[in-house]
């Protein structure tokens, strides 16, 4: 686990340190506000709502290059857990290119602030820091076509289990406009790490790591996006002390969310 963790570091730190290029500050900042509901919130392959539905809204401002904003959902983690989620984050947006040889390249260096209001910290702490770097890139050989990975590390992971990294890549491909609708496909795979001599465990056995996954169908109408998805972990055994309290948290799953995004 030590030279994973090296490796996360080295390429956290890379990123980084990345050129950054200058960038022309907006006349004023800009807001907006999205509200919505999903029929499960997932957060990483898990369900956060015991497979329940969750309403959800953020407000979000963007000043060139720089964001911040505030999320928020209601949580359900079983008896005498917290009922609400709120995260906070703040980071630069800087843009490269496009190049020879790639499209125009988005870069994201932030930090995220995991909060949850109501709980009883007694026996851990919950609430939690994340710090990220990645980037995201547009093809120059398949129009349509976004990718990127983004690297998560927190020094010490809700539940007070240590380090904990995580590697996520997403890819979504726009597909050709159907009636009313921009439709597009796009799907993620990540990698959780933790250190089990933390207590850091995906379903309470020995595992120290475990993969996550999604693909989907996204369709979006002027202000709205309808999003039907599919979720699995290959997380297939599930003991006391996991991420994963129960096995149905953590199996395959589809979920359909909606939402609005104003002005």
């Amino acid at each position: 686990m030590s030279s994973v963790k090296r490796s996360m570091r080295a390429l956290l730190a890379g990123m980084a340190c990345a050129a950054l290029p200058g960038a022309v500050l907006a006349d004023s900042p800009s807001f907006s506000i999205t509200v919505g509901g999903t029929s499960d919130y997932i957060f990483r392959g898990i369900s956060q709502t015991l497979e329940d539905p969750a309403a959800q809204g953020s407000l979000d401002v963007t000043y060139g290059l720089f964001y911040a904003g505030a999320w928020a959902s209601n949580v359900d983690f079983g008896a005498g857990s917290p009922n609400a989620e709120i995260d906070l984050y703040a980071g630069i947006r800087p843009t490269i290119g496009p190049g020879p040889l790639w499209g125009p390249v988005t870069f994201d260096f932030g930090v995220i602030y995991y909060a949850y209001p109501s709980a009883d910290d007694s026996a851990a702490e919950l609430d939690y820091v994340e710090l990220k770097a990645g980037y995201s890139m547009e093809s120059p050989w398949i129009k349509g076509l976004t990718s990127g990975t983004t690297l998560y590390y927190s020094p010490e992971y809700g539940g007070e289990v240590g380090e904990v990294f995580t590697l996520e890549s997403v890819a979504s491909y726009a597909l050709p406009q159907f009636g009313i609708f921009t439709p597009s496909i796009s799907g993620t795979w990540g990698t959780v790490y933790g250190d089990r001599d933390d207590n850091f465990s995906p379903g309470g056995t020995t595992a120290e790591d475990y993969q996550y996954w999604n693909a989907g169908l996204v369709l979006a109408v002027e202000k709205f996006t309808f999003d039907f998805r599919y979720w699995d972990t290959d997380i297939d055994v599930v003991g006391a002390g996991g991420l994963c309290v129960s096995q149905g948290l953590c199996d395959e799953r589809f979920v359909f969310t909606a939402k609005v995004t104003l002005p």
